[in-house]
This record gives structure tokens, sequence and C-alpha cells, in this order.
């Protein structure tokens, strides 16, 4: 019986090289993760100022009708016909407020969603390069043969293409 010593299969160095593939996803996931996670959370919290800067100036629109509608009460009929005015401007102001406020606040949600699926993606990409160029140079390593780099490339990126959509 003769033996092929070239199509040998290592167990050991194959369960070497899975292990180190997957420490080096384990470094890449925490060295790009966490930032993408920090400018996430740093995004939300201004978000949050933004939402209680508009609730305050709507509390203060709210405030400033409750203390025109007040005075309009109390005046006798010529102040009343000057306050009702002053609270019909007051009340078309905060609304005007409130308004503005909430529009600022929709286009700055939609700015900082836009930002957050594009570094999203970027973040994705960027993994998606970086585990293409390992496994390229895995595969590699185990054949230890030159192979085409590109066509090995393209059958990696579609394999992970596959993989990405089903996890998002």
């Amino acid at each position: 019986m003769q033996t092929l010593d070239v199509i040998s299969v290592n167990l050991w160095q194959i369960l070497i090289s899975l292990l180190n593939l997957f420490l080096l996803f384990l470094i890449v996931k925490w060295l790009l993760f966490k930032p993408v996670k920090d400018v996430l959370a740093k995004r939300q919290q201004e978000l949050d100022e933004q939402y209680a800067s508009a609730a305050r100036a709507e509390q203060a629109a709210h405030a400033n009708q409750l203390h025109w509608e007040e005075k309009m009460q109390t005046a006798d009929v010529e102040a009343d016909a000057i306050m009702k005015k002053a609270a019909e401007q007051a009340k078309f102001r905060g609304e005007t407020l409130i308004s503005d406020a909430q529009s600022r606040a929709d286009s700055i949600i939609r700015l900082a969603q836009d930002e957050v699926e594009l570094e999203r993606r970027k973040a994705v990409d960027e993994v998606k390069r970086e585990i293409v160029e390992v496994s390229g140079a895995l595969s590699e390593k185990i054949l230890e043969r030159e192979i085409n780099t590109e066509d090995h490339r393209k059958l990696i990126e579609s394999f992970i293409e596959t993989v990405g959509d089903g996890n998002e």
C-alpha cells in the first residue's frame, strides 16, 4: 500500500489556524466595534439633549400661553381685547417655535441616523475586507501553493455576503 505524504491533513495545524482566525476576529471586533458603539452612544446623547431642549421650549411656550390666558380672565373689557390679541400672538409664536424645534429635531435625527448607517456600513465592509484577506492568507498557507487571489477573494466575498445578509 502506498501512502501519499503530500496530501496528508494535519488536524492540529488546522485547529491552531482556526483558533488564530477566531482570535483575530475577536481582536478586530474589539478594535472596531467598540469605537463605533462609542460614536453611537455619543450621537444618542446629542439626540437626547436635542429632545430635552425641544421639550423645554414646548414647556416654555405652554407656560407662556397659560400666563396670557390667566391675564385675559382677570382684566377688564378693554384689557381683555389687548390680552386676547397678545395671547393669539403668543400662541402663534409658541406653535412656530414648537414647529421649528420639531423640524430641527427631526432633521438632526435623520442626519444622525444616516451617519450611523454609514458608519455601520463602513465597519461591516472593513470587517468583511479583513476576513477576506485573512482567509485568503490562511487558505494559501493551508494549501501551501499559490492560488488565484482574485478568484479566491470573489468566492470568499460572495460567501461573506450570503452570511452577512442572513445576520442583518
